[in-house]
């Protein structure tokens, strides 16, 4: 295979040594100043471009800032008769310039590092290449995590449609302060998703879901829901995050809470916040509609469990965001579409 080569430099004698030095070996391209040789970048894919440093209206290392990423793949080598090596040592340190040589140049030693550079070329090439099989990998694997988040639901749905339009509006809830105390995408998605499937457990459940219980047999039923979420989930290595975020929601502030008896900041953050965003929508928007609380009269009930069941800072910051539940109009579908950021 045949690399182009291209020779960047404002004297011809220059232009013409070079070419003749590498023409049995390379696909050799001239150009003699920077805006030419980006007009043939444009249209040629380079492996190593030469660039002498010193030349009128655009310099080598200006030339190269600007290939920089036309080409990025493109080895840059920079040749100077000038005391610019303190310039030209920063360039090679931050992966700008591959190497400068002085002039005048030993020929076999040029040749000799033009050879390494195209072989650097063809590891550049093959780095991208991984990377983007990389990223390919990753965003199948999002796809897939999200169709299984959204599959799970689904199901909860089927199982009961109170429980699927209460993880709708907790995830909701729970993004809002998550924003509101700069939570980072990956720990926003993580939490809605935990959101949608913390009563995952409630399929396996005989009777009623929520509060009231009408049997002390559905109080000791509701407890386990978290474990049984836990399991199902957690089956899933992609989505362990998630299932440890609803394994420690049952956590207190005080450590009086299970499973781990975990206290303050020891309980993770997104549990955190899916407690606080559980127990408030159960309170504004309970299964029975006539037990629904208005906004302030949850946020005081939610009060009396400040540093007790329930971070105070959160409680705050709920309470400071005024999340009315009426403005919660169709949300599921937009907040799934919100874990493909997974």
């Amino acid at each position: 295979m045949a690399y182009k080569l291209l020779i960047v430099d404002d004297e011809t004698a220059n232009l013409r040594l070079l070419e003749r030095l590498f023409r049995e070996d390379y696909i050799c391209l001239t150009a003699p100043s920077g805006q030419e040789a980006m007009r043939l970048l444009d249209q040629h894919d380079v492996a190593v471009i030469i660039s002498d440093q010193r030349m009128p209206q655009m310099t080598g290392l200006e030339l190269l800032k600007e290939t920089a990423s036309l080409r990025p793949h493109m080895v840059r080598i920079v040749l100077t008769g000038y005391t610019d090596v303190e310039a030209l040592v920063e360039a090679v340190n931050c992966g700008l310039v591959y190497m400068y040589v002085s002039k005048p140049w030993n020929n076999e030693d040029l040749k000799l590092r033009v050879s390494r550079a195209v072989e650097h070329y063809e590891k550049n090439k093959l780095q991208h290449s991984l990377a983007a099989n990389n990223e390919r990998l990753t965003a199948r694997l999002a796809e897939m995590r999200l169709d299984l988040v959204m599959a799970l639901a689904r199901l909860l749905q089927l199982r009961d449609p109170y429980l699927y339009s209460h993880a709708s509006r907790v995830s909701q809830y729970a993004r809002q302060l998550g924003e509101n105390l700069s939570l980072n995408e990956k720990c926003l998605s993580d939490m809605t998703a935990a959101s949608f499937l913390h009563d995952l457990g409630a399929l396996g459940s005989r009777g009623e879901i929520y509060w009231p219980f009408p049997s002390d047999e559905n109080v000791s039923l509701a407890k386990t829901h978290a474990p049984r979420s836990v399991e199902t989930v957690a089956c899933i290595a992609e989505m362990r995050d998630i299932a440890d975020i609803i394994r420690y929601h049952h956590e207190n502030f005080d450590g009086s809470g299970g499973p781990l008896g975990l206290i303050g900041e020891e309980i993770p953050l997104a549990s955190r916040i899916l407690r606080v965003a559980k127990s408030f929508d159960l309170l504004t928007s309970p299964k029975y509609e006539q037990q629904a609380l208005i906004y302030d009269d949850a946020i005081e009930r939610l009060g009396r469990g400040s540093g007790k069941e329930y971070d105070p800072v959160l409680i705050q910051t709920l309470a400071d965001l005024r999340i009315e539940p009426s403005l919660l109009i169709g949300i599921a579908s937009s907040q799934i579409r919100s874990l493909r950021t997974i």
